[in-house]
């Protein structure tokens, strides 16, 4: 975990750094909470095999604007380099914005993946750490710590080393999920899948019809008893207006105060067989789309029997 303080150290990495792939970023911001925050280190690693920190070196960027504004030109707008972050668009602030390119957020990874597969209460990092890695005993104390001063302590040179193992190998993770979320439909397996989908339809439906039947019976329960919140529910009670007018009292208002009520309105069903040959006096704009529907075909069984 080599601690970089000097600008020619920095420029000298940072020239490495040019030629990687995938870089894996941390930021450490002093003063984060005040209206002028600064960025006091940023850490990166280039292999994320390494497990002891050596390859994850922090630079010291503290009040260097130079070197920061170097790191974002030679590094950040780089398309050629992936840049690994988890929430990116914290680090972003300080590392060229919206001019940064190539990105990899592992915390909206995280969210694409469905739950099933990632079942986590959140996504901080060291949720995501723990439930995907294994890492326990993650300590993110340091986090708060005066990034502001130095020189840095050895607890938060620590902390900010293991930061990037940790961004590492959930990345890693995450990408298996992917690949196992989204495998290649041209070779999927319709027959186990099929098997799979039939399982879990009758798991669900036995689930959800439980879970409708206990949340019903909460409500009611804890409306008999005036009871408004327990250690796990709180009811809230709320009413829903709507407002109605008839179209042509509606057009008559528009026409004599000028209202502007230029806009499309999207014709059911209904009211196209209302609207009968009169529809071809109309100009209509006609949107089509394909959607597709996965139907059992022991409800096509049934449908024919009757």
């Amino acid at each position: 975990m080599p601690y970089l303080t000097s600008a020619s150290e920095i420029r000298a990495i940072v020239a490495e750094y040019t030629n990687a792939k995938t870089l894996w970023i941390d930021t450490e911001v002093a003063d984060y909470k005040s209206r002028n925050p600064r960025l006091s280190v940023i850490q990166v690693l280039d292999n994320p095999q390494d497990m002891s920190g050596d390859r994850v070196y922090l630079l010291d960027v503290l009040d260097q604007p130079n070197i920061i504004a170097e790191f974002i030109e030679k590094i950040m707008i780089n398309s050629a380099i992936e840049k690994v972050f988890h929430n990116a668009s914290y680090d972003l602030k300080f590392l060229g914005s919206k001019k940064a390119k190539n990105i990899t957020c592992t915390l909206e990874m995280a969210k694409k993946i469905p739950y099933y597969l990632l079942p986590l209460p959140n996504y901080q990092l060291k949720t995501i750490a723990t439930a995907l890695c294994s890492f326990n005993n993650i300590d993110k104390q340091e986090q708060k710590s005066d990034w502001g001063k130095r020189p840095l302590t050895e607890e938060q040179i620590e902390y900010a080393y293991l930061d990037c193992i940790y961004l590492a190998q959930i990345h890693l993770n995450l990408l298996d999920l992917q690949a196992q979320a989204s495998p290649e439909p041209a070779t999927e397996d319709l027959i186990s899948l099929s098997t799979r989908y039939s399982q879990v339809e009758q798991e669900w439906k036995l689930l959800n019809s439980e879970f409708e039947h206990l949340q019903e019976r909460i409500k009611k329960a804890m409306q008999a008893q005036n009871i408004s919140e327990t250690s796990n529910y709180k009811l809230t009670s709320y009413e829903r207006t709507t407002v109605k007018a008839a179209f042509t009292e509606l057009a008559r208002l528009a026409q004599t105060q000028g209202i502007n009520l230029d806009f499309p309105i999207t014709l059911t069903q209904k009211l196209q067989k209302d609207l009968g040959q009169n529809l071809e006096q109309l100009s209509v704009d006609i949107d089509k789309n394909t959607s597709w529907r996965l139907i059992p075909k022991t409800q096509e069984s049934e449908a024919e029997d009757d």
